[in-house]
């Protein structure tokens, strides 16, 4: 009989011991014979284990290894493609003209400076706002194409979210929807400070998108773009969420980064999770040749809408403000002033008669905390005080002179601060005195300069050389703390400085024009 696969292979125990029928054996046969019977046994049972375990036993399975394929975006683009939107904004020759300052034909290469923040040749200076090329004939006063970009429906009644930079100066904005209908938009509203923009479309029964939680967003996940790069409508692409809370200088957005391929004409399109959720605005990109280089920007989607919102409400955003320039914590400042770890926001300067001000904030001081909010990071205060309505009486927590104290502010609402005043020369230098160890010379401010600066006490660097050249400091700075010491007179400054253990570093708080900012000077060591 020919044995079954499992079953009898694990219940051969029970196989008899002695051959069924011939002679009797003798004991020592009968015995090797049981020994052998046993160990075939031993090993059958063996062999059933594992066959069991190779058919999916539960106990002894393996584990399979994880197989996993690339997703696939065309549910998504079916999904959400309908509800992306194709922007061109028009402009009149004449205040095109008047505005660039350019000859006829030259838009194109200045889109490309003004994008990517190079100065025009002969133009304006400084980062300009994305425009894109265009040139159709015309005389003085016809519109003329400015620029492409994209956009998405927010609700089936018409609005549009894009960028504020897409639209601002347009004089007129034109919708195309993926059918290929054709709208004129009005414009209810552009934030130029998070780049969030509202237009609007007489039509209804539009295929509007789905927002997305961003705070479900996590780092490596699959996100996709659609957008109009280089007019190119409706063109797909994908990759992954490199970073989230990304800060960048000069940005009140925590932006979301990626390696999804944003060129322009992109701006203003959405970020979509695999979920069919838009979870950001793309915005910006970083390049040194123009264009796509592996990392793009998108505006964090709960940003744009509380934005839109106030767009749509009240036709512009109210924001609030304390009148403060900030600047990051380092971690050598934390600890040359013994804040213990690195957060928070320096007080750079103070605006003058502003909230801070008149709270009794000043430069130097660390911002630790906002109505019981932990600042982490700098550029976490704007958006904590943004967010806060004006006239509310909000309490912040401050680090100084190596304590922690909290004072009371009233938020103001949020308008261009005045040009900064740069301190006068003195009319004649009061007698110097020089601090040799730290490389220092100063000199007593009079009253007249204390009371330009808005200044209770300090002293005027003459000379900075040694550990204090290399450190930074320059003449005609202002010295305002030396290791959480405040300076009332050159004299007095000398006394502290003498006091200074020279082998360690020593912090220095100096103000600098309107700016104000801590030097970390290294001490010669005694002879």
């Amino acid at each position: 009989m020919q044995p079954s696969a499992a079953l009898p292979l694990a219940s051969c125990e029970s196989v008899s011991t002695a051959p069924d029928a011939g002679p009797a054996q003798p004991d020592w046969l009968r015995r090797l014979y049981r020994g052998l019977t046993r160990r075939l046994a031993s090993a059958a049972s063996v062999v059933a284990v594992l066959m069991l375990g190779a058919t999916g036993s539960p106990a002894l399975a393996q584990p399979a290894a994880v197989e996993r394929g690339l997703p696939d975006f065309t549910e998504l683009v079916e999904r959400v493609g309908p509800s992306v939107v194709n922007i061109r904004t028009l402009e009149r020759r004449s205040s095109a003209q008047a505005r660039n300052g350019l000859p006829e034909g030259s838009e194109e290469l200045a889109e490309l400076f003004r994008r990517f923040g190079i100065p025009m040749p002969g133009g304006p200076q400084g980062p300009q706002p994305p425009r894109g090329g265009g040139g159709g004939g015309g005389g003085d006063g016809e519109p003329q194409q400015r620029g492409v970009g994209s956009g998405f429906i927010l609700s089936a009644d018409g609005f549009v979210m894009t960028n504020a930079h897409v639209v601002d100066g347009a004089d007129e904005v034109l919708v195309t929807l993926t059918d290929k209908r054709e709208f004129k938009a009005r414009i209810v509203g552009a934030d130029r400070r998070t780049d969030v923009a509202v237009v609007k479309i007489e039509a209804t029964g539009l295929p509007s998108v789905r927002l997305g939680d961003v705070n479900r967003l996590k780092v490596g996940e699959w996100v996709m773009a659609i957008g109009s790069p280089f007019g190119l409508e409706n063109t797909v692409t994908a990759g992954i969420v490199s970073a989230k809370g990304r800060d960048i200088p000069g940005d009140v957005v925590p932006f979301i980064q990626t390696d999804v391929a944003i060129n322009p004409g992109n701006s203003g399109g959405p970020l979509i999770n695999m979920r069919g959720e838009v979870i950001g605005i793309n915005s910006q990109i970083y390049s040194r040749s123009g264009g796509f280089q592996g990392i793009s920007f998108a505006i964090p989607i709960d940003e744009a809408t509380r934005v839109s919102d106030q767009l749509r409400t009240n036709g512009r955003v109210i924001r609030g403000r304390i009148g403060v320039e900030i600047d990051q914590v380092t971690k050598e400042v934390a600890e040359s002033i013994r804040l213990g770890r690195p957060y928070g926001a320096l007080v750079r300067s103070v605006q003058a008669g502003g909230p801070a001000e008149k709270a009794g904030l000043e430069p130097g001081d660390v911002i630790t905390r906002f109505d019981g909010k932990t600042i982490e990071k700098s550029g976490e205060l704007p958006r904590v005080v943004g967010a806060t309505k004006p006239g509310t009486r909000s309490t912040i927590q401050v680090f100084r002179a190596g304590a922690m104290r909290e004072l009371t502010v009233v938020v103001a609402e949020f308008e261009p601060e005045k040009p900064r005043r740069q301190a006068e020369a003195p009319a004649a230098k009061p007698a110097a005195v020089p601090v040799g160890a730290l490389g220092l010379t100063v000199a007593d401010l009079s009253d007249a300069q204390k009371r330009d600066m808005r200044l209770r006490n300090g002293v005027r660097v003459e000379a900075a050389d040694g550990a204090a050249g290399r450190a930074g400091l320059k003449e005609g700075d202002v010295l305002l703390a030396i290791d959480n010491v405040e300076i009332t007179s050159a004299r007095q400054f000398e006394q502290a400085a003498g006091k200074l253990d020279r082998s360690k570093p020593v912090s220095v708080l100096a103000r600098r024009g309107e700016w104000a900012n801590y030097f970390i000077i290294r001490p010669q060591a005694r002879p």
